[in-house]
């Protein structure tokens, strides 16, 4: 179970309260799961029992125990627990299973992943300065409303510069009444979009426009070009070119990436005369490794990230978090490779690690997309 379906599961068994006058509250539009705090319980909470205490008339515990019975019965939840004033703390069944899940639908939605319509009644209209990295950041603010269902427009105060569209702006209309963006720090010296092409390019200019939130000065110097560990936009596209490169890699040695849950698939015998490292990982007994958790935690909250960003009008957000899979990637990748080595055979072990670095491939190059930067396959 993903965090979205479990929010969807919380929100049903709202409704089914209210439908059979368990509840006499307005069914919100939308259930907000999050991920346990250090020291909490369980693997998520949820705080919507306090939500509906008030138009049910009722102790945020009352509300607490009538949805836990009807949550606790659905498949994949393995327990619900109501803590402090009367959160909801759910503990899922299997995380093999879910995790399963999550790169399943990895796999299937591909960059869309993430995407949804949680915001499909909404409709916005972006106002701003003829400022460039005004015009940036309300382009991708804009583009992650779209992608959770919302529907809009960008103006702009006055016609757009025409070195916007080489940046991926484009502006409705212009001389509207302002809804405005607020808080947007121009860039340093009143630079403009043409400057920022000329000197780092559409990538590195929209990273570095983007990167800090909209109230903080934004960096926008050469360090966006260095070709190295250094520069959070280089490590992100290098994570993704490298998972691209694994899958070429492993077709190269016939074999494809499988979601297997810890501990199903069998080991696999080791070839005759392999050395005895690589018979121990040929005879690994779980597919996936202790050292995946993180990776695995940071790509099933993507969604979760990708609708806060749109909520908060905050492109910043999907900058980090792309910067935190890359890290937890790269400390996958090299304490538990995807790829053999050596004399050692292709396992279910490789296959399952496959899984979990396309996966993070695939959320790199969403997120990037979200934020109009491109996503290299060859770095």
């Amino acid at each position: 179970m993903t965090p979205a379906d479990l929010s969807r599961t919380v929100l049903h068994a709202v409704r089914r309260a209210v439908d059979e006058d368990a509840l006499r509250a307005p069914v919100p539009a939308r259930v907000r799961v999050e991920r346990t705090r250090p020291g909490g319980s369980g693997d998520y909470a949820c705080a919507v029992a306090l939500q509906l205490a008030g138009p049910a008339a009722l102790p945020a515990l009352e509300v607490a125990r009538i949805l836990r019975e009807r949550v606790a019965a659905e498949p994949g939840v393995g327990r619900v627990e109501i803590t402090g004033p009367g959160f909801l703390s759910f503990t899922l069944d299997a995380p093999a299973e879910s995790d399963r899940a999550v790169l399943a639908a990895v796999r299937e939605q591909g960059l869309a992943y993430g995407h949804g319509d949680a915001l499909r009644d909404e409709i916005h209209q972006f106002h701003h300065a003829r400022e460039v990295r005004a015009a940036v950041t309300a382009q991708a603010v804009f583009r992650l409303l779209v992608a959770q269902g919302a529907r809009g427009r960008t103006t702009c105060e006055q016609a757009p510069d025409p070195d916007w569209v080489r940046l991926g702006v484009t502006v409705n209309a212009y001389g509207t009444p302002p809804t405005p963006l607020t808080e947007i720090r121009p860039v340093p010296a009143g630079a403009t979009a043409g400057d920022l092409l000329e000197r780092l390019g559409p990538d590195a200019a929209r990273w570095g426009l983007l990167r800090a939130a909209g109230h903080d000065r934004a960096a926008l110097g050469p360090e966006l070009l260095v070709q190295g560990e250094a520069n959070p936009l280089f490590r992100v596209r290098y994570a993704h070119a490298r998972a691209r490169a694994l899958t070429r890699g492993a077709a190269a040695l016939g074999f494809t990436a499988e979601a297997a849950p810890y501990g199903e698939s069998p080991a696999e015998p080791a070839a005759h005369g392999a050395s005895p490292a690589a018979q121990a990982a040929n005879a690994a007994p779980a597919p996936y490794d202790r050292a995946a958790r993180p990776l695995l935690d940071l790509i099933a909250d993507h969604p979760g990230v990708l609708l806060a960003g749109a909520r908060h009008r905050a492109p910043e957000r999907v900058a980090r978090q792309l910067e935190a899979v890359a890290h937890a990637f790269f400390d996958f990748h090299d304490s538990c490779p995807p790829l053999p080595a050596g004399d050692e055979k292709p396992s279910a072990a490789h296959r399952a690690r496959l899984a979990i670095a396309e996966a993070a491939g695939t959320v790199l190059a969403g997120g990037l997309s979200l934020l109009g930067i491109r996503a290299p396959e060859h770095l």
